[in-house]
């Protein structure tokens, strides 16, 4: 069956690139609007109209610079920085200095912008960096420290380390959260693939061995070589691996996540695209399996119908292997308001206490993952009742919201 990949970017810190942004130009416009209103009182107003000029580009060019981190380079940001101390230092020419110890300067809080972006392009390191070329030139272009002047630049500071210092949490959070995702969706897939290859190589593996050892000879010796595949092939699919985190192609759209997906079968036989859970369980009737199903349909979408009736046959073959061939087991199928329940219950002579937990240390994961793992995924449960020389039952619950597409 084809596959397909999907991706998962996760980030952020693209919504303060793109706050940044619009913080830019409105700033930009708050300068050029103070600049109107006192374009009388300034003793050169033609440098302050010269600056709010190149101010002006300057923002409008740049604005596809502070899209991203990657389109921020270290060059920009050195001479976005330049532009915003030489809009502080040039206001000493432009106005007197009388007016300069309490009015704003030509860039006004522009000036903040500059420093932000360092603060969201590499954390509060750079912020700190940043900032102090700011505050020396607010204190050389108002000749003495006022304190409006200290607390204006005390604030810059202290938000923009502020500012970094989220955001280098995030971008730690992000890869975190990226890992534990890869994590997570290798688990899923190591567990689907040890179901599948219990139900199937495992299980005619450990028949090899079986019928090996009972007919002797060379077929013995077939038998203990099946049965040496079986521990290796137990305790590789019950360790598994875990691949190591990816890495994005391009670090602006933040942590990368592929998940290889498996699309849906088309469902048939059922309403809704839903198929008919009983189809699926006949095959398991036969003259020692006795099947009590509804009269009416007992609709699933395909994955969950599946994979409860993969349960039910790993739950008959359990029965077969420690009960014995001539063992009778019964299926009951119970179409509930919010649930489908099935229940699967032998004849034998029950599971001594401690076993299961024994089998799955040893690798042996028809009940861990072919019963419970396979409920567990489709967010139901599968609870086992065993009396020594009463018999097992198996209880297997599946939500009838269940999604299609869930693994």
């Amino acid at each position: 069956m084809p596959k397909r990949e999907r991706v998962l970017r996760m980030s952020v810190e693209l919504p303060l690139w793109r706050a940044l942004a619009g913080y830019r130009v409105l700033t930009m416009l708050y300068a050029i609007g103070l600049c109107v209103t006192r374009y009388d009182l300034y003793v050169r107003p033609w440098v302050a109209v010269g600056y709010l000029a190149v101010l002006f580009v300057w923002t409008l060019a740049t604005l596809p610079r502070v899209r991203n981190a990657a389109s921020c380079t270290k060059r920009f940001l050195a001479a976005d920085l330049v532009i915003a101390l030489t809009g502080v230092l040039l206001t000493s020419l432009a106005d007197s200095h009388q007016r300069i110890a309490g009015g704003p300067t030509l860039p006004s809080i522009w000036t903040g912008g500059a420093v932000l972006a360092f603060a969201i392009k590499g954390g509060w390191r750079w912020a700190a960096v940043a900032a102090t070329p700011v505050a020396l030139a607010n204190l050389v272009e108002r000749g003495h420290p006022a304190r409006d002047t200290v607390h204006s630049l005390i604030l810059l500071w202290v938000a923009s380390l502020g500012i970094g210092y989220v955001v280098e949490v995030a971008r730690a959070s992000e890869r975190t959260l990226a890992r534990a995702l890869e994590i997570e969706a290798a688990t899923r897939e190591r567990e689907r693939l040890a179901r599948d290859i219990h139900d199937g190589v495992l299980q005619v593996l450990a028949m090899v061995k079986r019928r090996g050892t009972a007919l002797g000879g060379e077929a013995a010796e077939l038998g203990r070589l099946a049965g040496e595949q079986e521990v290796a092939l137990r305790t590789l699919v019950s360790g598994g691996l875990v691949p190591v985190s990816r890495a994005s192609e391009d670090a602006a759209e933040g942590a990368v996540v592929r998940l290889v997906e498996v699309p849906d079968e088309e469902g048939a036989g059922g309403v809704d695209g839903d198929v008919d859970l009983r189809a699926l369980l006949a095959p398991y009737a036969c003259g020692r399996v006795s099947l009590a199903e509804p009269g009416a349909p007992v609709p699933l979408p395909p994955p969950a119908a599946r994979e409860l009736a993969a349960a039910v046959g790993a739950a008959l073959d359990n029965v077969r292997r420690h009960v014995g061939e001539d063992a009778r087991a019964w299926i009951l199928v119970e179409d509930e308001p919010d649930e489908i329940v099935v229940t699967v219950r032998d004849d034998g002579p029950g599971i001594a206490e401690g076993r299961l937990a024994q089998a799955e240390s040893e690798g042996r994961l028809g009940v861990a993952q072919s019963i419970r793992g396979r409920l567990r995924d489709l967010g139901g449960s599968a609870e086992l009742l065993s009396v020594p020389g009463q018999g097992t039952e198996v209880e297997l619950k599946v939500p009838k919201n269940v999604k299609a597409g869930r693994r």
